[in-house]
Order: structure tokens, then C-alpha cells, then sequence
């Protein structure tokens, strides 16, 4: 590549978020006077809690702000350890945490520390698209498998194995509740596949950022199984900050050092004052689970409503805020099914293109994190925008 006869790096030619494209339509339109409910979006519609936003003030107003340990403050590691005792009952080292700048910047450090340039990982399509971006950024592979109804949207150690016949598999990536679909591995089901990684001698690792926002079966955390993968986790999302760009990782000690020394020259350490945040929320369990209700809420009125108006084929959403919808009934293709929703109907919505580099173009993503009467309103828009379409 290149720009002005300057080399531009391969590196950098990752597709960008239709889901931002879509936000930047729906901000132009809003401009314009309309109403716009935004479903596009996977974040809280609530500000994080009230402790935590104290817990930030008052060190404001009492304290420097700098520079931490790159691995996090002890205080929150400490807290973290407690959380995953009373959480899943492990007990897990505050030393084997290193909170990170959001997951995203886990992500880049696992991918860093764990593989070098030209490995293959398995990831699940659909599935959250930075996963690919960040892969083919640092020169790895993403080996895309598709899931489908036969597996419940999940992988299973026969698809990794068939992968394997085409060349090394070098690291496993599986997000459960998964994005877009909220779909959630059972527990059987996340044990065998990390078993099966860890006998292949397979790096897995484990997104649980959506860990919390449960309403079907039973979430597990893959250290359950071994103490060999990768778990990577956000306060963004049953947290409630996202915008706070704060998350944590749980490591193997092999690959603590090489972590620790990664960090220290891409990031120094994770913003301080999110980090004393964080660390309150830790204790505002009666007011997440009150934004969870919520969610909830939400998710029985569209999983009632939207088979009403003719989308019938849902995935399951055991967890996360998402429901993910087929739209073959109204269009072969979801990208402009989505642009003429967010112009007739006022509602925005994610294209499945995002999620699913082949069979994208016949879903779509609705986020329902945000507030109730939004999503009555997005129901009565959709049925009368469908009825005159």
C-alpha cells in the first residue's frame, strides 16, 4: 500500500466497524431533527454506579494522579481475587492479574506475548470483528470457523481438529456469551474445548467480558478447567464503564514477565483513576444486578415482539444485550436492510457483515442495552415502517 509515495503498512488494512458507520449515519440524522433509537451499539445505557463515581471524585480532589504499577494496583488485584473466590469459588493470585486498558489492549497483549507473526487462531464467525482486525494488525492469521445450529453457534474440538488438517493451529479464541449472537457455551461444552487445547498444547483464550449479564443456563469460567489459558474480562459491559477503558487479564506465570515487559513499553500502566474506580464497583453488586433486571426486561419484550413482526429466526441469547436476527425474510442483504431501517423506521441496527464475513449479509445485530420505553418505541417504529414497506 500506499499514500503520496509513502509506503503505508499491510498491517494497517483491517475493515473498519460497520457498527461505527452505522452511528455516524444515525449522529447525521439526529442532527437533522430525528429521533433516532440506537441499537447498534454494545454498550451500557447507564452510567456506571454511583460508588464508583465517588470513589473517582474523591481522589480528584485528594490525590496526584500517575503512573501505577503496570500490572494494576494492589488494592484492585486484591479485590479481583476476592471477586473470583466469591464469583466462580477459585482462588486465584492477585499476581496472576494484570489490569489492562480495556480488553482491547489485553487482546493486543495476549497476541503479542503468546504467538509470533504468521501463527493461525481459531476464531468462531460469527464473532466480534476486532478479533480479526487485531490478528491480521500484528501479522497473525484468523482462522474463521463457522458456527452454526448443529453446535448451538459454538466451537467444538472436532471443528479445531479439521482446522488443524489444514496447517498448525497456535491459539484458540472463544468469547462466551458471545458477540453478536449472546449465545453461551455450556459448561461441559467450554471444558471439553479447553481440555482439547491444552492436550494440543493450544493457546486458548477466553473473553468473558460478558460475564454477569446471564438469564439462561449456567456461566463458567474456562480457569475451571486449567490453569493453562488466557482469560481476558472488562468492567464494560455487567460493569457499567465502558468508557472508563478498564479491564483485566488472568495469566499462566509463564506468561506474566513477558506480559509485564510488553506493557511497560506499549501502555506504562493502566489509567489510574479508573482503576480506583473499578475498584469500588467491585462492591455495587445490588446496583448491577439492577441494571441487569433491566436488560432483561428488555430482552423478553423483543424476543415477544420480534417474531410478531416477522424476524422468527433468533439465535439464542443466553447473555450479553444482543439479539441476533435473521432478515432473510425482508432482504438478501442486511447492510442496506439496515440503512433503509435506520432512515424509515429511525431505528439503528448493526449489519451481520460486521460479524460474519460470508453469511453476514443475513442477519443483523440488535443491541437491547438500552432503555425500556427505547424499546417498546423501536417495536411500534418497526411495525409501522415494515406495514408500509
Amino acid at each position: 500500500m500506499s499514500e503520496n509515495g509513502r509506503s503505508i503498512s499491510r498491517r494497517s488494512d483491517v475493515a473498519p466497524f460497520l457498527a461505527m458507520e452505522v452511528l455516524i449515519e444515525a449522529a447525521r440524522l439526529e442532527d437533522q431533527g430525528r429521533q433516532i433509537i440506537h441499537m447498534e451499539v454494545g454498550q451500557p445505557g447507564v452510567q456506571a454506579p454511583e460508588a464508583a463515581r465517588n470513589a473517582a471524585k474523591h481522589a480528584l480532589d485528594t490525590k496526584l494522579i500517575g503512573y501505577t504499577e503496570t500490572a494494576g494496583v494492589i488494592p484492585l488485584r486484591e479485590r479481583l481475587s476476592r471477586y473470583y473466590l466469591d464469583t466462580y469459588g477459585l482462588e486465584v493470585d492477585k499476581d496472576r492479574f494484570v489490569v489492562t486498558t480495556g480488553s482491547s489492549a489485553a487482546f493486543n497483549l495476549a497476541f503479542l506475548a503468546a504467538f509470533d507473526p504468521g501463527d493461525r487462531i481459531v476464531l468462531t464467525s460469527p464473532g466480534y470483528p476486532a478479533y480479526r482486525g487485531i490478528i491480521k494488525a500484528l501479522g497473525l492469521v484468523p482462522v474463521e470457523i463457522e458456527v452454526g445450529p448443529e453446535t448451538r453457534w459454538s466451537l467444538t474440538p472436532d471443528l479445531i481438529a479439521e482446522a488443524q488438517r489444514e496447517g498448525p493451529v497456535k491459539g484458540v479464541l472463544v468469547a462466551s456469551p458471545a458477540n453478536p449472537t449472546g449465545t453461551m457455551m455450556t459448561p461441559q461444552a467450554l471444558a471439553e474445548l479447553v481440555s482439547y487445547c491444552d492436550d494440543e498444547d493450544i493457546w486458548f483464550i477466553s473473553d468473558e467480558i460478558y460475564h454477569g449479564l446471564i438469564y439462561e443456563g449456567r456461566q463458567e469460567t474456562a480457569l475451571a478447567t486449567s490453569d493453562k489459558v488466557i482469560v481476558i474480562n472488562s468492567f464494560s459491559k455487567y460493569f457499567c464503564m465502558t468508557g472508563w477503558r478498564i479491564g483485566w487479564m488472568i495469566l499462566p506465570e509463564c506468561l506474566l514477565k513477558p506480559i509485564h515487559r510488553i506493557a511497560q513499553s506499549l501502555y506504562i500502566s493502566p489509567p489510574e483513576l479508573s482503576q480506583i474506580a473499578a475498584t469500588a464497583v467491585l462492591d455495587c453488586g445490588d446496583e448491577l444486578e439492577e441494571v441487569k433486571a433491566g436488560y432483561a426486561r428488555n430482552r423478553a419484550l423483543l424476543l415477544e415482539g420480534l417474531p410478531k413482526l416477522g424476524f422468527d429466526r433468533l439465535l439464542p441469547v443466553d447473555g450479553a444485550f444482543y439479539i441476533y436476527a435473521d432478515t432473510r425474510d425482508f432482504s438478501s442483504d442486511s447492510l442496506q436492510f439496515t440503512r433503509e431501517m435506520l432512515h424509515g423506521a429511525g431505528v439503528a441496527a448493526t449489519p451481520g457483515a460486521d460479524f460474519d464475513l460470508v453469511h453476514g449479509g443475513n442477519f443483523m445485530r440488535l443491541s437491547f442495552a438500552g432503555a425500556h420505553d427505547d424499546m417498546k418505541q423501536a417495536l411500534v417504529n418497526l411495525s409501522d415502517w415494515l406495514g408500509n414497506r
